[in-house]
């Protein structure tokens, strides 16, 4: 049988009682979360009445993101685009389901006001997937079919582990491949024509 920690005493138990004031897994609502979220810097995704509560994220995972984060940024800002933001952000990819990408783009025009409290899907989205089953499983399964029905034009899934980064266009209601890209080779964008990464470089930047 198993045992608590010896360091949850009786003075140091988790607080249970705050946990009953929330409602159980399935009953979730959308006002619910968002509620929970609004103040939460914490990665926490929304699923059909569940919350699913992501792993903090790794330092090499991080410098990744900060990479792409800035190239994506300085194209978009030079062209002015659209708005590039990191997250953590929630993003509605349907009536009951929000995700929070690690980077998230929407064309010019469409820009959501600085009172909003997520974004209405979006044109963009980039994924770092980390190295747990769950999370793969996530980025390269149920998120794709996610982003998919939200009309998402366009999904990067940038794989550490794999070093590849797997650049995703929505043809129809699904995705399609527009390719799978290497250290040596250069991903680059349909939607943002003009766009490359260099691969390499962006997964050196978890060793800086």
């Amino acid at each position: 049988m198993s045992t608590l920690p010896t360091s949850w005493t009786s003075n140091s138990d988790p607080a249970w009682d705050v946990a009953l004031l929330y409602p159980p897994q399935g009953k979730w609502s959308v006002d619910d979360y968002l509620a929970l979220t609004d103040n939460l810097n914490q990665f926490v995704e929304f699923c059909s009445g569940r919350i699913e509560v992501l792993a903090v994220p790794t330092i090499a995972h991080q410098r990744i993101l900060v990479y792409l984060f800035s190239v994506l940024k300085s194209f978009v800002d030079q062209r002015r685009l659209g708005e590039v933001l990191p997250s953590v952000l929630r993003v509605r990819v349907a009536e009951d389901k929000f995700r929070e990408p690690d980077i998230v783009f929407k064309r010019r025009g469409q820009r959501p006001s600085a009172e909003s409290r997520f974004w209405e899907s979006a044109d963009l989205v980039v994924e770092i997937v980390s190295d747990d089953h769950e999370s793969r499983d996530r980025d390269h399964v149920k998120k794709r079919l996610d982003y998919a029905v939200a009309g998402i034009a366009e999904y990067w899934i940038v794989d550490p582990q794999d070093k590849k980064i797997t650049v995703l266009t929505l043809e129809g209601d699904s995705y399609t491949a527009l390719g799978e890209f290497h250290p040596g080779e250069q991903a680059y964008s349909k939607l943002l024509e003009g766009l490359t990464v260099d691969v390499a470089a962006t997964f050196k930047a978890a060793e800086a």
